[in-house]
């Protein structure tokens, strides 16, 4: 059934919000972060952040406290690893079922060069949505191949 609103039909309201919102997001792809750490001192350790990888020449992070712009062209370590954990916490307080699930934590790890020639690395907790669009986009800008810490960080990277 399609709504009227003062005599005109607005059925054609939510399939156009959508459009909008898919076409925003392929204009600008981010990722959802969050600086686990690193050698980048202006942004504290945990704050979360967004990395955008639209710009043809830079790797742009914004947090709360930075904006970070990496040349794709002083990139010179892609690593990608995980962590998997059991979900103790849930399962004392919620069911022992949980101990069969395990909580995975997606990292990136990104080398580079400053404009003083100095060696440094930022190293994200990507979510999960997140980590394959991110590692294809970047090693398409920088020209790098990702290096994978183990068998099951590549499987999980390359799907």
């Amino acid at each position: 059934m399609v709504s009227r609103c003062r005599g005109r039909s607005v059925g054609w309201l939510l399939p156009a919000l959508l459009a909008a919102a898919v076409g925003a997001f392929a204009a600008d792809p981010v990722a959802r972060v969050s600086y686990a750490g690193g050698t980048v001192n202006a942004i504290p350790q945990g704050a979360p952040a967004m990395v955008k990888t639209a710009d043809p020449d830079f790797l742009v992070m914004v947090t709360k406290a930075a904006t970070l712009k990496v040349s794709y062209s002083r990139v010179n370590l892609l690593e990608y690893g995980q962590t998997a954990s059991r979900r103790y916490a849930l399962a004392v307080l919620l069911s022992p079922m949980f101990l069969l699930s395990k909580k995975r934590t997606h990292f990136l790890t990104v080398g580079f060069t400053d404009d003083e020639g100095r060696q440094q690395a930022l190293v994200l907790a990507v979510a999960k949505e997140h980590i394959r669009v991110l590692l294809a986009s970047l090693e398409a800008r920088t020209g790098r191949q990702v290096e994978f810490q183990d068998e099951e960080a590549r499987r999980s990277g390359r799907g």
